[in-house]
């Protein structure tokens, strides 16, 4: 089963310190060598964003965020993991990693 889980920032948060850094790649290498890594990444803040809306006659390209928001997602990791037990438990340390609120939610 795999697992999308989210890091949520506060819109007053800065960007991770190097000592975050630090500790999300030791995490990270854990991980790897576990065998739970699929893949992640760290996003842009939602100013960098552009929303596309293709339900019409024509493409709409619009700068900014779609939603106003005091928090917004501002990295990811996706874990392969037996079950949710080790998902969330793969979540809660990444959460002390990067010193940051995660959310956990599995792939359909």
């Amino acid at each position: 089963m795999q697992y999308l889980v989210s890091v949520i920032f506060e819109a007053d948060d800065t960007l991770a310190t190097p000592e975050e850094m630090a500790a999300i790649d030791v995490f990270n290498e854990r991980v790897t060598a576990e065998g739970h890594w699929v893949f992640a990444g760290g996003l842009a803040a939602p100013t960098a964003a552009t929303v596309v809306d293709n339900r019409g006659d024509g493409a709409l390209f619009t700068d900014g965020p779609f939603v106003e928001a005091k928090e917004y997602l501002a990295g990811f990791w996706v874990f392969e993991a037996p079950d949710l037990d080790v998902a969330l438990k793969l979540a809660a340390d990444g959460s002390k990693a990067c010193n940051r609120k995660v959310e956990v939610r599995p792939f359909l």
